[in-house]
This record gives structure tokens, sequence and C-alpha cells, in this order.
């Protein structure tokens, strides 16, 4: 017999050691009688919707079952970090069902952007990496920046058929799920969930008139984005909270900044020069010499160069480098989880970050 308990609400194993994982109880209440996950408590006494993650593989199941059902897909990413953000397999999994690209965190990007242009840069990316959108929608659920436009998207294109939310960890996908219940619902208690074959977490469906819904599914988890080399207290402080200053740093060649101790760029050549970083506020930024970057790195981290703020568990020895040049034109070089920088043509540069982080060098969309 399977003595697992489990929630009755949504089917997931109970457990209290991961607040962001399927099936959390504060261990108190765990053995109580008919006991609920929080998610499914919130979502049952509050209409809200909290973000669970799960693992790419089961999050691909969960896909796979929408292949054959009408539809049309809201894709939630991070504007901030786009490509960490970005599901490859989306196109794939998802069949020639219409993608709405909702950009979210709009809010986090300095005023002075050119709204247009990262419409523009949106597409094109989603284009390069096989997704082509509708339209892509510039939000700010934290706001409620867009919410209105993104409404109107849905139903210009939904066709009387149910909606789909999809999104990694973190994009904000929760809070543009409750602002969008609060804007195109009136009444109490909408949310119910729905049993999804083949996976332990139920999606939230939401009425969007009598025979159709807005559907919610659980964030996937993304190994190549910074953020799962952190604590929980710590991805407060790398995850941006409010518009970023750009903070710049004259190098000369030689010269290697951190962020944190998670990862660094060295400038090797290209004479003096500005590098423009967007990072969290938060998060400190030291520059020092490369020849005295290994030893500071080896020595400080987790004091100086933090976070991470326990050495132990972040290996720098399973690093990897990843050589780059700017070429010919201004670039943004990306380091998935974390945040961007701003380097005009002619410069080289290595960007050292842990194996399994992505580092992308695009056309720069400031």
């Amino acid at each position: 017999m399977d003595e697992t308990l489990k929630c009755i609400g949504c089917g997931a194993p109970l457990q209290s050691e991961d607040k962001n994982a399927p099936g959390y109880v504060p261990e108190h209440n765990l053995f109580r009688d008919d006991v609920i996950c929080q998610r499914c408590f919130r979502l049952k006494n509050y209409n809200e919707i909290q973000d669970v993650g799960m693992d790419s593989e089961d999050f691909l199941n969960l896909l796979n079952g929408l292949s054959d059902r009408q539809g049309i897909i809201v894709n939630v990413v991070d504007v901030f970090d786009f490509e960490g953000s970005f599901i490859n397999a989306l196109k794939r999994i998802v069949g020639n069902k219409k993608i709405i690209l909702a950009a979210n965190k709009l809010d986090l990007l300095p005023r002075q952007i050119n709204q247009r242009r990262v419409k523009e840069w949106l597409k094109r990316t989603a284009r390069k990496y096989g997704l082509e959108a509708e339209e892509v929608v510039l939000i700010s659920a934290h706001k409620g920046w867009g919410i209105d436009a993104l409404l109107e998207s849905i139903n210009r294109f939904r066709n009387h058929q149910d909606v789909y939310i999809v999104g990694t960890t973190n994009v904000g996908k929760s809070t543009l799920i409750n602002k969008l219940i609060e804007q195109s619902v009136d009444e109490k208690d909408v949310v119910t969930t729905s049993r999804f074959p083949g996976t332990t977490l139920d999606m939230i469906d939401i009425p969007l008139d009598e025979k159709t819904f807005m559907y919610d599914t659980p964030g996937i988890i993304q190994a190549h984005q910074m953020t799962h080399y952190v604590t929980e207290k710590e991805l407060k402080v790398i995850i941006p909270k409010n518009e970023i200053k750009q903070r710049v740093f004259q190098l000369n060649e030689g010269q290697t900044l951190f962020f944190g101790g998670l990862a660094r760029i060295d400038y090797v050549s290209g004479g003096k020069r500005p590098l423009v970083c967007y990072f969290s506020n938060d998060l400190n930024i030291h520059r020092t010499k490369t020849e005295k970057a290994n030893d500071l790195w080896r020595k400080q981290i987790g004091h100086l160069l933090s976070p991470p703020s326990n050495p132990e568990k972040f290996n720098i020895s399973d690093m990897k480098a990843v050589r780059l040049e700017t070429g010919k034109e201004k670039r943004d070089i990306m380091i998935s989880g974390l945040g961007f920088i701003t380097i005009e043509a002619g410069a080289k540069v290595i960007v050292r970050v842990p194996k399994s982080v992505d580092v992308v060098l695009r056309q720069s969309i400031m």
C-alpha cells in the first residue's frame, strides 16, 4: 500500500521541505485529516494562484497533452531575461496553436528604452528560436501595465477557444494570472482546478465564458538559469524588483568584473572602454585585475563576493569560460537568470559562469 500522503486538492505528494515545490504544507499541518497543500489552500480561499516549479520533463509531458486540444497559448517571458525564460521545445509541443508572447517585467528596464525596438527584438529572437508569435505584448504584471492590451489580444486570437498560460518559474506568471482574474472576472470563487492526464499537478482553470477557460500550467524549471545556483534568500538579491539603474565601469584591458561570486567577465582587449551593467540593483559588482581574479574568487567567495553565501555549495572549479567578441556593432552579453552587460564594438572578453548556465551574445536592446 502506498503510504505517501497526497494533497486532496491536486494530488501532489505532500512535503514540508520546499515552499516552491508541488505539495508544500507547513510541517504542523502535515498529518491533519483531509490536508490540502498551501497552493490549493490559497486557491480555494483567496482565488490566488501561486507558481510552483515543475521539472522540465514533467512539464513537457503536461504540454504534450495539450497538442490535441483546441486553444491558444499565452507564453509569459521575462523581458529582462528573455533568453533564460524562453522554452525551446514550446513550438514543437503545442503544434499549430497560435502563440501570444507576453513579455513581463517591463518596469525593470530603464525608462529611456524604446518599446517598439524591444518588441521587434523579442519577435525577431523568438523567430530565430523557431517560434512565430502572433503578437508581442509588453506588460508589467506587478504594476498592472499592459493587462488590458493583453486581454484584447487574447480575445482577438482565441476564436472562442480555451487559453493556456505557460512560462518558466520566476517570470511572474502567477502575478499576471491574478491580475487577469481581477480584471476579467468580478465575482469571487471563480477559479477551479482540473486534473490533467499524465501529471501529478492539476491545471488551474478560470472561466472566460460559459464554455471556455483560461488554464494556468505549472512553471517550468530551466536548468540553464543562474537562479538554480542560489538559495531562496539569495534569489531576492539577484532577481530585480525595481527599475534597473545602469552601472558603468571604465575598464582597461586585463581587468575583471565580478557579479557577486556567481559569474565574472574578463576584459581581454579593445582599449580602455566602458562596460555598462544591467543587473539587480542589490547585486554587488566588484572590479579587480584579471591576474588577481582567480585568487580573489577562491578566498572571497561567500564574503566580498556573494551571493553565493555558502561557498561549499558553489563549486568554482566547475565553471566554463565563454570567449566572445563584440564584432562591428554594440552588443549585449546576457548571463541567463542574472543580467546583461552592454559593450561597444571591437571588444574581446571571457565570461566565466557555472557549466550549465547559458551565455548569449545578442544585438544590444539599449
